[in-house]
């Protein structure tokens, strides 16, 4: 029996899921691996009589595995728990504000990190959506990105129009790979974020260059506002 846990095999980005394969199966193929792994170790320490440090290496295994596993479950759990998009509560309202109110809420995080949040605006921009959905899959998504970023460096936001486009761009520094990446909670975060972005009729783009990692979201605009000029996140308040 060996002394090593089974590992995941490795995965492409969370930003990056497989083409042609849904969030909820990507989490199910990944529930797959730490199953199978479980299973072999449990039946290696049953098939015959073991001394009792390998019992408890194979405990430790399982538990190890069963953690794996928990995680899993609870991002499964709630993708299948997100209600469905609702066109009809959709009205137009303010992106911009939303996300201001949502970089402020994340501010007390962001500063018990050392992590620099720099929000930069160059026009109210009004879409169209369920803005209490909106709220919840945006907190979602920029807490994940918090908590993925390297301590004191700086995760930035931009909003600009774009043709018809109200475009949302996140970059940041990682820091280094959580424990079971890259299915941990953090990284699970962002794809919940993301199929539900893009079940709202978002568009979702993924990149890596060197050390910065990139999010960006498109949503359509509802109308256009008077330009103005870029503000910081301290000046929004």
């Amino acid at each position: 029996m060996s002394g090593a846990a089974p590992q995941l095999a490795p995965q492409r980005a969370i930003g990056a899921l497989p083409k042609g394969r849904s969030p909820l199966q990507h989490l199910l193929h990944a529930l797959n691996q730490p199953l199978t792994g479980l299973q072999c170790s449990l039946e290696l320490a049953a098939a015959s009589a073991r001394r009792k440090e390998e019992y408890v290496r194979a405990l430790r295994e399982g538990l190890e595995l069963t953690g794996r596993m928990r995680i899993l479950v609870e991002a499964i759990r709630e993708l299948a728990d997100t209600p469905p998009w609702d066109s009809e509560a959709s009205e137009p309202f303010q992106f911009d504000a939303l996300l201001r109110d949502t970089a402020d809420d994340l501010l007390p995080i962001a500063e018990a990190k050392s992590v620099h949040l720099l929000l930069e605006s160059n026009a109210p921009l009004a879409v169209l959506g369920d803005r209490r959905c909106m709220a919840t899959l945006i907190f979602r998504f920029l807490e994940s990105v918090l908590s993925l970023t390297r301590k004191g460096s700086e995760l930035k936001i931009v909003i600009a129009p774009e043709r018809e486009q109200a475009c949302f761009v996140v970059s940041w520094n990682p820091g280094p790979a959580p424990v079971h990446s890259p299915f941990s909670r953090q990284e699970l975060g962002l794809l919940i974020a993301q199929a539900g972005l893009e079940r709202a009729g978002a568009e979702w783009t993924y990149s890596r260059e060197e050390a910065t990692q990139t999010c960006s979201v498109r949503l359509r605009l509802a109308s256009f506002f008077t330009a103005l000029p870029p503000r910081r996140l301290g000046e929004l308040k």
